[in-house]
Protein backbone atom coordinates (compact mmCIF):
# COMPACT_ATOMS: atom_id res chain seq x y z
CA UNK A 1 0.00 0.00 0.00
CA UNK A 2 3.04 2.26 0.84
CA UNK A 3 4.14 2.65 -3.18
CA UNK A 4 0.05 3.01 -4.33
CA UNK A 5 0.35 6.38 -1.91
CA UNK A 6 3.41 7.73 -3.21
CA UNK A 7 2.25 7.64 -6.99
CA UNK A 8 -1.29 9.13 -6.17
CA UNK A 9 -1.76 12.40 -8.23
CA UNK A 10 -3.80 13.82 -5.57
CA UNK A 11 -5.54 13.02 -2.28
CA UNK A 12 -7.99 10.70 -3.12
CA UNK A 13 -6.63 9.25 -6.28
CA UNK A 14 -7.62 5.19 -6.62
CA UNK A 15 -8.12 4.76 -10.17
CA UNK A 16 -5.12 6.21 -12.24
CA UNK A 17 -2.63 3.61 -13.92
CA UNK A 18 0.24 4.48 -11.67
CA UNK A 19 -1.75 3.48 -8.61
CA UNK A 20 -3.20 0.38 -9.99
CA UNK A 21 0.09 -0.81 -11.12
CA UNK A 22 1.27 0.00 -7.68
CA UNK A 23 -1.72 -1.96 -6.01
CA UNK A 24 -1.12 -4.73 -8.56
CA UNK A 25 2.79 -4.75 -8.06
CA UNK A 26 1.65 -5.49 -4.11
CA UNK A 27 -0.42 -8.23 -4.94
CA UNK A 28 1.86 -9.77 -7.12
CA UNK A 29 4.74 -10.10 -4.59
CA UNK A 30 2.18 -10.89 -1.74
CA UNK A 31 0.58 -14.50 -4.58
CA UNK A 32 4.60 -14.95 -5.53
CA UNK A 33 5.46 -15.70 -1.70
CA UNK A 34 2.31 -17.51 -1.24
CA UNK A 35 2.74 -19.91 -4.57
CA UNK A 36 6.50 -20.39 -3.32
CA UNK A 37 4.87 -21.52 -0.13
CA UNK A 38 2.12 -23.74 -1.51
CA UNK A 39 3.20 -25.14 -4.94
CA UNK A 40 -0.06 -26.95 -5.66
CA UNK A 41 -2.37 -23.94 -5.32
CA UNK A 42 -3.51 -23.64 -9.12
CA UNK A 43 -6.06 -21.05 -8.11
CA UNK A 44 -3.56 -18.76 -6.74
CA UNK A 45 -1.38 -19.36 -9.52
CA UNK A 46 -4.03 -18.11 -12.32
CA UNK A 47 -4.60 -14.94 -9.99
CA UNK A 48 -1.19 -14.20 -10.04
CA UNK A 49 -0.85 -14.83 -13.83
CA UNK A 50 -4.02 -12.16 -14.19
CA UNK A 51 -2.58 -9.66 -11.99
CA UNK A 52 0.69 -9.94 -14.24
CA UNK A 53 -1.27 -9.82 -17.51
CA UNK A 54 -3.22 -6.85 -15.80
CA UNK A 55 -0.09 -4.77 -14.74
CA UNK A 56 1.71 -5.51 -17.87
CA UNK A 57 -0.51 -3.93 -20.14
CA UNK A 58 -1.09 -0.85 -17.93
CA UNK A 59 2.56 -0.59 -18.32
CA UNK A 60 1.90 -0.97 -22.11
CA UNK A 61 -0.42 2.32 -21.68
CA UNK A 62 1.78 4.17 -19.23
CA UNK A 63 4.63 4.11 -22.25
CA UNK A 64 2.15 4.57 -25.04
CA UNK A 65 0.36 7.66 -23.85
CA UNK A 66 2.60 9.26 -20.85
CA UNK A 67 6.33 8.10 -21.00
CA UNK A 68 6.75 10.71 -18.37
CA UNK A 69 5.09 8.79 -16.04
CA UNK A 70 6.06 5.31 -17.01
CA UNK A 71 9.55 6.05 -16.33
CA UNK A 72 8.87 7.42 -12.62
CA UNK A 73 6.91 4.65 -12.05
CA UNK A 74 9.14 1.93 -13.40
CA UNK A 75 12.21 3.74 -10.85
CA UNK A 76 9.14 3.55 -8.09
CA UNK A 77 8.51 0.68 -8.20
CA UNK A 78 11.91 -1.43 -8.96
CA UNK A 79 10.18 -2.66 -12.18
CA UNK A 80 12.24 -3.41 -15.06
CA UNK A 81 12.66 -1.56 -18.61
Amino acid sequence: MKKAEELKMHEKDTGSSEVQIALLTDKIETLSKHIKQFKKDKHSSVGLLRAVNRRKKLLEYLKKNKIDSYKNVLTQLNLRK
